[in-house]
């Protein structure tokens, strides 16, 4: 019966994927009919202005997908090593610490390219998700689900305060910092795609290898030691797979907000705890989550638009609030 839940839970997910892409393609501040874009994709010879429109909003279509599955990805990692339901790269502060990174490399480096931002911001989300878990270790009980929340709360708060001390002087970091942190895939070109395709690849592999593994781990640390399992290891190749996965997404795209949190939920309810299966079905989730938010922030925008990352807040701030009221959460 959970076998066919699933196989039919993933096929609905694709169609539902699918339709995304199509409706990514036809909406925008000018409407393609659907049957134009189905066409200007097979017949590349086509070179009518809306086949020129459909063609120009592909890159902004894949690389939505890509940031939406990876941020659905680090966010399943994060909740199953810390066995905390609400935990995701920016309730555990992993985003402003690369957001922070990131404001330094523009202010004192003068960084512009995707492959500079990309560095800089895994590093920050790194050494912030090292700092959060050890202050979240500390005292009795180590890394406990509310610890590792108030430490990943008090750092993101401390991060966005320095971030602000070194932009607010400076007008050109400013410029550039501003409309990347609200979160957007609106600037997505190839170059950002072919540089994000090998980290979103190493964090995709790495979560599957390790499914099995998480598996164990959520019986508890003594039961997965004697099953032969070592959580320290499988804790720290999940947490640096969190890290390529929302270090990357969140230097091109932004730091994008409530993917991570709210789409493994989902997962969960609709389908299993089963890490083997939730790691690629909150992937499958996560792009398609933050596409429909693409689209619906150009609706609602009209002619201009409202960036992803305000339609991920306004979808997933009530849920996330039903969440944290009723705490009717699947045990992880």
């Amino acid at each position: 019966m959970k076998n066919k839940r699933v196989v039919v839970g993933f096929v609905i997910s694709t169609i539902s994927l699918f339709l995304c892409v199509i409706f990514s393609l036809a909406i925008g501040a000018r409407y393609v009919p659907i049957a134009d874009v189905i066409s200007a994709i097979k017949d590349k010879s086509i070179e009518t202005f809306d086949a020129i429109v459909v063609r120009e909003r592909i890159p902004r279509t894949i690389f939505s997908l890509m940031t939406g599955a990876a941020l659905g990805l680090a966010g399943v990692l994060m909740q199953s090593i810390t066995r905390n339901p609400i935990a995701d790269p920016s309730i555990l502060g992993v985003n402003s610490g690369a957001a922070f990174f990131v404001v330094c490399g523009i202010a004192f480096f003068n960084i512009s390219t995707a492959y500079e931002y990309i560095v800089l911001a895994m590093l920050g989300a790194a050494v912030t998700a090292v700092f959060v878990y050890g202050i979240g270790s500390v005292g009795r009980g180590g890394a406990t689900p509310i610890k590792l929340a108030l430490a990943g709360t008090a750092a993101a708060t401390a991060l966005s305060s320095l971030t602000s001390i070194i932009m607010m002087p400076k007008d050109r970091v400013m410029d550039s910092f501003r409309f990347w942190q609200i979160g957007s895939v609106s600037g997505a070109n190839y170059e950002k795609i072919i540089v994000f395709i090998p980290f979103l690849l190493a964090g995709i592999v790495f979560s599957i290898l390790l499914s099995s593994h998480l598996n164990i781990l959520a019986l508890g640390d003594d039961k997965a030691t004697g099953l032969g399992i070592k959580p320290v290891q499988i804790r720290l190749f999940s947490a640096i797979a969190g890290v390529f996965l929302c270090g990357a997404a969140t230097a091109l795209a932004g730091p994008i907000g409530f993917v991570g949190l709210m789409v493994p939920h989902m997962m969960r309810l609709l389908f299993t705890n089963d890490m083997r299966v939730l790691v690629p079905m909150s992937a499958l989730g996560g792009a398609i989550y933050l596409t429909f938010s693409d689209i619906i922030g150009r609706i609602l925008g009209g002619i201009g638009e409202l960036e992803v990352g305000i339609v991920t807040a306004i979808l997933g701030g009530p849920i996330f609030i039903i969440i944290a009221m009723k705490a009717k959460v699947k045990s992880l």
